[in-house]
């Protein structure tokens, strides 16, 4: 079986990516199961740019199909920060309970219809043959006023879906892959590579 790998080391995100791309026909593995250990420079300035960064560096390293996801929130209040900048908001080793909590102390006084935020996936997939193509997923929600559930990551107990009366992070995984921005993004790549698989 071919491999796929994602460029991610993030455990969270593998799951949601073998439960997604379960019937693609290739075996998926992460960096790190790959032995690939690179520091990228993510520098784009749009989601797409550094997902595509990412995807083609590593598939010339590799020399398979590589797929990379670059994903944040963007907080329409905030003039959509954190955006790309999501992991590195205020310090990537900051926790994410100090960043959402931030986040919640920026809106203070802020009411429901200003508290529009959505999350954005773009993923890269980054053919060996040097074929490059990306997808956007996204997901609408408002930002809480508090965290909310344990089942996410990152800024998940503070992502509100008013129509589901509850956070991200209060979804099961099942109902996450559902509606989520990468399970959208996950969705539409997976026609990519089941086309550019074909070919």
């Amino acid at each position: 079986m071919e491999r796929l790998i994602f460029a991610t080391g993030n455990e969270n995100k593998m799951k949601e990516i073998r439960m997604i791309l379960a019937d693609c026909g290739y075996e998926i593995m992460s960096m790190k199961e790959a032995g690939i250990d690179v520091d990228i420079v993510e520098d784009g300035k749009t989601f797409e740019e550094n997902a595509i960064i990412k995807a083609e560096a590593i598939s010339k390293i590799a020399g398979c199909l590589v797929l990379a996801d670059d994903s944040g929130l963007e907080v329409d209040y905030l003039d959509k920060a954190p955006g790309i900048y999501s992991a590195r908001f205020m310090g990537e080793d900051t926790s994410y309970k100090i960043k959402n909590q931030a986040i919640i102390d920026k809106l203070a006084g802020v009411p429901d219809e200003k508290r529009t935020a959505r999350f954005v996936c773009a993923i890269a997939a980054a053919f060996p043959d040097g074929r490059t193509f990306t997808r956007r997923g996204t997901i609408e929600g408002i930002i809480g006023y508090e965290e909310r559930g344990e089942n996410g990551f990152g800024y998940d107990p503070i992502f509100f879906l008013p129509e589901r009366g509850k956070t991200t992070a209060e979804l099961s995984p099942e109902e996450k892959n559902e509606i989520s921005h990468r399970g959208n993004a996950l969705r539409l790549i997976r026609e990519v590579i089941n086309e550019g698989s074909n070919h």
